[in-house]
């Protein structure tokens, strides 16, 4: 078995998985039959289990090791060719097939690591307004207090 056989044939199965990764969320999607209803501040239990998306579970079990295979596949290119003249004879042939799957790859990856970003800076935006929220939910909470301190103090002293 030649090292393209091999890369062909792990090249499918990695989209073999892309496809089932798909389906199986397209699938979800479909089965959920309602979305439950949510305060305006969502509770901290509601952002664990919100924590993994679609996208981060693509990037980590897909476009990494996809990316991590194309890399590994060059450099091994050019460590046997370093290594074994014969592969600098074929050396078109596997700069070819670099280039057929890096070409598609790089365009499927930037996307997704495009809408990755996205999803990114959204959570740090949600995450900077609930720490706005809880900043000014104490400083309210520190002034009422204070103010009931000042009311009981004030009828403390006409009491007396």
């Amino acid at each position: 078995m030649t090292v393209l056989e091999v890369s062909a044939i792990v090249l499918a199965l990695a989209g073999i998985i892309m496809t089932i990764a798909i389906v199986m969320h397209w699938i979800r999607r479909l089965i959920r039959t309602k979305p439950k209803e949510r305060n305006n501040m969502a509770n901290d239990k509601d952002v664990a289990r919100e924590g993994v998306t679609f996208n981060d579970l693509f990037m980590f079990l897909i476009a990494v090791p996809l990316v991590l295979l194309w890399v590994g596949f060059a450099g091994f290119v050019i460590h046997s060719g370093l290594n074994d003249s014969t592969v600098l004879e074929q050396i078109e042939g596997y700069t070819t097939l670099i280039a057929i799957l890096g070409g598609p790859a790089l365009l499927i990856i930037k996307d997704a690591l495009d809408v990755w970003k996205q999803e990114q800076a959204e959570k740090t935006a949600f995450y900077k307004v609930k720490a706005q929220s809880v900043i000014d939910y104490n400083n309210a909470a520190q002034k009422q207090a204070q103010m009931i301190e000042a009311k009981a103090q004030e009828h403390e002293h006409k009491k007396k």
